[in-house]
């Protein structure tokens, strides 16, 4: 990757300063990240300049293309005014208010900094309203890297083979229980066994940190119909979903209810946020209301705020959910069309997609994508960036697409992805 020595020196002074060179375990691949400089619209750049069409956008947030000009005229016009304050501002109730119209299930929010943030919060809120200690997740599914869900996590935590994180209390992590995504019977049996003790269930509704896999027909509805038979709670994790799938999530695509939903990511439009909303009952129990202690001196801080306010008025004035879905499947179709002779499967559901190396017909769960080739994707990878094209690093990882792709920019990614699969298979 000699193209790319600038970010090789940079990365060998960020391993002298920052632990594994990184602030992000995501951010980390091999030989080395390629390090940016700033983005507009579809594009990122890095610190030489060289041009890439980005389909990682951060990770998810940019649904509106990066540094959209509204979002940014709202965040210079705040700066102005000063950027932590410490105290109550109307920015954090007019994006609450935003959030609260957009989302059935949600009567009322708190902010947060970040999505790690807001599960840990509707985890901790969920034990203190039920009085009980168990909570069910699946595996592979990623909420973040706090303590109660670092058992078999994705994303990060299984790209660097530590899905069970040293330093997580034995204990703790016996109060998580694990089940298999879309195994209906796995889940009946284990409510049968501890429904009593089950807290929460928490389940991203489409997984987004192994690959995009959505649900099978009526697995959301049994998630729901069992934690409302056993006096449990259902939190989905749309941090990544959220204001993506639809103007309402994937709760509102899917038509479920859960008691708590987090968001995060499309909701500061790019800013440190994370959210925690639900019904009016099930939110009185946070504190200063309830007993569920939660505090943060950067909560709602009115940059942050001004960002997830112009972000969601953008996605108002404009069909920006309808176009990047569109373009969602668009690609996914030219890639199919052109890609059915190598050995890859393009998976995903409106604006995300995955592009898994294998000869699979299709990925239904986490296990399904451990017969992945990942050092093919690593190879992939590479060999794409130097084609101008960054997708997400991991095969873990889902690509995103946004309103601003053009017709022009994902035929020129379904033509490089091709090349580069002739030069490695």
């Amino acid at each position: 990757m000699s193209e790319f020595n600038e970010s090789k020196e940079l990365f060998k002074e960020a391993k002298r300063y920052l632990a594994g060179g990184v602030n992000s375990p995501a951010r980390a691949y091999d030989p080395f990240p390629i390090f940016m400089e700033k983005a507009e619209g579809t594009k990122i750049y890095s610190t030489k300049g060289k041009k890439f069409i980005d389909y990682s956008l951060a990770f998810g947030p940019q649904i509106v293309g990066h540094k959209h000009p509204k979002v940014k005229e709202k965040v210079l016009d705040q700066i102005e005014k000063g950027w932590a304050f410490g105290t109550s501002t109307e920015l954090e109730t007019k994006v609450a208010k935003k959030i609260v119209n957009r989302y059935n299930s949600i009567d009322k929010i708190r902010t947060v900094n970040t999505g790690t943030e807001a599960t840990m919060t509707a985890i901790r809120l969920a034990r203190g309203y039920t009085g009980r200690d168990k909570i069910v997740k699946f595996e592979g599914g990623y909420h973040g890297s706090h303590d109660s869900v670092l058992v078999k996590a994705g994303s990060g935590a299984s790209t660097h083979g530590a899905p069970d994180s040293p330093g997580v209390p034995k204990d703790l992590a016996k109060e998580t229980i694990v089940a298999p995504w879309n195994n209906k019977e796995k889940i009946k049996e284990i409510f049968k066994k501890e429904g009593d003790n089950i807290a929460a269930i928490i389940a991203e509704p489409i997984f987004g940190n192994a690959g995009c896999i959505p649900p099978s027909d009526g697995f959301l509805d049994l998630l729901r119909d069992l934690t409302k038979e056993n006096d449990s709670l259902l939190i989905l994790d749309e941090v990544i979903t959220g204001f993506r799938v639809s103007k309402s999530g994937a709760q509102g695509y899917f038509d479920i209810d859960p008691d708590i939903t987090t968001l995060g990511k499309i909701a500061g439009g790019g800013f440190p946020i994370g959210i925690l909303g639900g019904h009016e009952e099930v939110m009185s129990e946070v504190s200063p209301e309830g007993d569920v202690y939660q505090a943060g001196t950067f909560s709602g801080n009115p940059v942050t705020m001004a960002g997830s306010l112009a972000t969601l008025e953008v996605l108002e004035e404009e069909n920006v959910i309808e176009e990047a879905n569109e373009n969602g499947e668009k690609i996914r179709a030219k890639l199919r069309q052109e890609l059915n002779e190598y050995p890859t499967l393009v998976q995903g559901i409106s604006s995300m997609f995955s592009f898994f190396l294998t000869n699979q017909e299709t990925v239904r769960s986490y296990n399904d994508v451990q017969e992945c080739d990942f050092d093919l994707y690593e190879k992939f990878h590479r060999e794409l960036a130097k084609k101008g094209t960054y997708f997400p690093p991991s095969q873990y990882e889902i690509s995103f697409v946004s309103h601003k792709h053009t017709e022009e920019e994902i035929d020129q990614t379904v033509d490089s992805i091709k090349k580069v699969l002739e030069k490695i298979t």
